[in-house]
């Protein structure tokens, strides 16, 4: 299957949604086997939509984030790994735009839309392992990173390390992938995300270039460039979302077509057993508040994007609030439906063959990237403080 973004008639979205047909029929076999999915990331490629977020002067499609990510949560309803990898490729680029120079950004863009380039992640700023030399002119990356989520098959990388001559600064750059020295481990074994290759990477004395260095305005420098570790929240949300949706729509059509009534229902199709239409309305108002959350928490992101670099930390705050409160409705109510969804399609649904458990397995991993508890503090400083969230990394 080829899909292309030449037939201008066709949206992103409709392209997507015919490239989420396509990965759904491998996504239970892929997600047992586990490593790169070449095959779904070089149809992604061949869509155009990894220029999705690229202005459209610079020879991408101009999308919004609320339009990038509806494209991610289509992916997460069938293929949540698909979701992660395609997604952090727009977080990676973000990351250049927010942290580096035009002369730097634009060209990376423009190289990106016109050659398909993947981007991948090796920042992880809480593995401090990765070290800077200053050698004559450049400098040398050295050590290990984890959680290196599409590192695999891309073109170019976002890394980070230590600069301990400068007080443990952090120097983030963006080199190609091939670059001498730069070593993919292939070790993700994880219960969930099996195909988002989120394993190590080791740096053997990379040579890192002064003008692959992000430094001006540089990471977490401004309002603006603060929005990097939110658009990563909403990616992670969004996600959640998508697999909730997809859960649900598997058990449904389980519960439509292979269950039948408990021996003591008087319901003669488990479709009118109260018990069941009662799980699923607890499934609907779930998914409808979440996406109401996700929804407005992206367009709250696109009009603070729009903004750029007017954009005031009174108004940023005012985006993390609504990007933290989506991630934690969907993070709870996410992983409630996914464990639920057994209690509406009964034993036979555990079968290995049907792998309702992935989507569970999926979230439960991904929603470990930070822990929801802190998210909850910072909200409840806003409700009862007025404390806007401190930017980092993370928040």
């Amino acid at each position: 299957m080829t899909v292309t973004l030449l037939n201008a008639r066709k949206a992103p979205l409709d392209i997507a949604r015919e490239l989420a047909a396509e990965f759904a029929l491998t996504a239970v076999e892929r997600d047992a086997k586990g490593g790169t999915p070449k095959h779904e990331r070089n149809l992604l490629r061949d869509s155009g939509l990894l220029a999705m977020s690229i202005p459209g002067q610079f020879d991408g499609l101009n999308a919004t984030w609320s339009e990038t990510f509806a494209v991610v949560r289509e992916f997460a309803r069938v293929d949540s790994s698909i979701a992660h990898v395609f997604g952090f490729h727009h977080l990676m680029l973000a990351t250049v735009r927010l942290f580096a120079k035009p002369s730097q950004w634009q060209t990376w863009f423009k190289q990106t839309a016109n050659k398909n380039w993947f981007w991948g992640n090796t920042l992880n700023p809480l593995d401090t392992r990765t070290v800077v030399k200053d050698r004559e002119g450049w400098r040398e990356f050295s050590g290990k990173k984890s959680f290196c989520s599409g590192a695999s098959d891309s073109e170019m990388l976002i890394a980070s390390a230590i600069d301990e001559s400068a007080g443990g600064k952090l120097l983030i750059a963006a080199i190609p992938s091939a670059r001498s020295g730069i070593i993919l481990h292939n070790d993700w074994h994880n219960m969930g995300q099996r195909q988002t290759d989120s394993g190590s990477v080791t740096f053997q004395r990379v040579r890192v270039e002064e003008s692959d260095l992000l430094l001006d305005p540089g990471p977490l420098s401004t309002p603006f460039a603060c929005l990097r570790p939110l658009i990563a929240q909403l990616h992670f949300a969004t996600i959640f979302l998508g697999i909730a949706e997809g859960a649900f729509e598997e058990a449904r059509r389980y519960t439509l077509e292979e269950t039948r009534p408990w021996f003591k229902s008087n319901a003669t199709q488990n479709a009118q057993d109260p018990y069941i239409l009662g799980h699923y309305g607890d499934f609907w108002v779930a998914l409808e508040s979440t996406r109401l959350l996700v929804e407005h928490a992206g367009q709250a992101l696109d009009a603070a994007w729009a903004k750029g670099p007017a954009l005031t930390h009174e108004e940023r705050s005012e985006v993390a609030i609504a990007i933290a409160t989506a991630k934690v409705a969907a993070s709870r109510n996410g992983l409630e439906l996914c464990s639920k969804v057994f209690e509406v399609t009964g034993a036979r649904a555990t079968q290995t063959s049907v792998a309702l458990d992935r989507h569970w397995r999926n979230l439960r991993t991904q929603s470990l990237h930070d822990p929801l508890d802190y998210k909850l503090q910072e909200l409840g400083d806003w409700a009862l403080n007025g404390t806007s969230p401190i930017p980092t990394f993370y928040s």
